[in-house]
């Protein structure tokens, strides 16, 4: 049984995720059972371990009767894996992991990371109402990466100034932006092409990795739209707007693509539920953007 402090040091394995946010609250002493149970693939840029720590948190949070608002979960969820993990990563993945469904999410005025109770909020805005369907294929490449060793590297450009970096994440927020705009249109043509435009302006940047770009050429020249990474790259994910879902799975199958996941517009977000008189807890964590 864990019970000294530097029991809870990382140790390199799964349970690291449990460890950093028990060592944040200085819970030494906590004795539960910590199941974890997932439908995405490991290690494979969909913010599976984000989303695990959003449950942990929201669980052992509410386990020690301290209530925390969505938005001061998700900068504490981004605190623990910059400073716990030691994993360099952005806001977005422990936003969209908290939140969850399809969510416009603007950072601006985080570009600096400051300490948690000095952040300012993000925005997030809810953009469900608007869609009826996304016709979006997630497709797995079945190559496992960690996404830390990608967004540090490019951190560090854009912090030093380097003016590609600079310009192309000036022009990957504008087609953020006119990417809001097409989707509560309904205008997927658009949507394709500025898929397209993000795609290949970070992969200008920073090697996407062959895999993905081979399988977002399949997908392009099998009915897509459009078609880019989801996530860091050297493996991982890439997603595809396409009106002909079986005729692009088909040829991502074809391919080499591992496995496909399904996205939930109305996803709840980090939900805390009671299963029974004991206090046991469940949480489920909705990760869909």
């Amino acid at each position: 049984m864990l019970k000294w402090e530097n029991d809870f040091a990382n140790q390199g394995d799964y349970f690291d995720i449990v460890r950093s946010v028990l060592r944040y609250f200085k819970l030494y002493d906590l004795k539960a059972k910590i199941a974890i149970d997932t439908t995405i693939p490991e290690q494979a840029g969909l913010a599976g371990s984000t989303a695990v720590i959003a449950a942990v948190l929201a669980a052992v949070s509410t386990y020690i009767g301290k209530s925390f608002n969505r938005y001061f979960l998700a900068e504490l969820n981004r605190t623990i894996e910059l400073n716990y993990m030691k994993c360099q990563c952005g806001y977005q993945d422990a936003y969209m992991t908290t939140f969850g469904g399809l969510n416009y999410l603007d950072f601006r005025g985080k570009e600096y990371y400051k300490d948690l109770h000095n952040e300012q909020y993000a925005t997030v805005e809810n953009l469900a109402e608007y869609v009826t369907d996304l016709p979006l294929v997630v497709a797995h490449t079945g190559i496992k990466h960690h996404s830390g060793q990608f967004h540090k590297p490019l951190r560090e450009r854009w912090l030093e100034g380097d003016p590609a970096v600079v310009k192309a994440y000036e022009d990957i927020t504008a087609i953020a932006r006119e990417g809001k705009k097409a989707i509560i249109n309904g205008d997927w043509k658009q949507l394709g092409y500025l898929m397209n435009e993000n795609h290949r302006i970070q992969d200008s940047i920073a090697d996407s990795g062959e895999q993905n770009n081979y399988m977002i050429r399949i997908a392009r020249e099998n009915g897509a739209l459009g078609a880019k990474l989801a996530g860091a790259g050297g493996g991982g994910t890439i997603i595809a707007l396409t009106l002909e879902p079986e005729r692009t799975k088909a040829a991502l199958l074809r391919a080499g693509a591992d496995c496909f996941v399904e996205l939930a517009p109305y996803a709840p977000g980090v939900t805390v539920e009671y299963l029974d008189e004991l206090g046991d807890l469940e949480v489920a964590v909705g990760t869909d953007e």
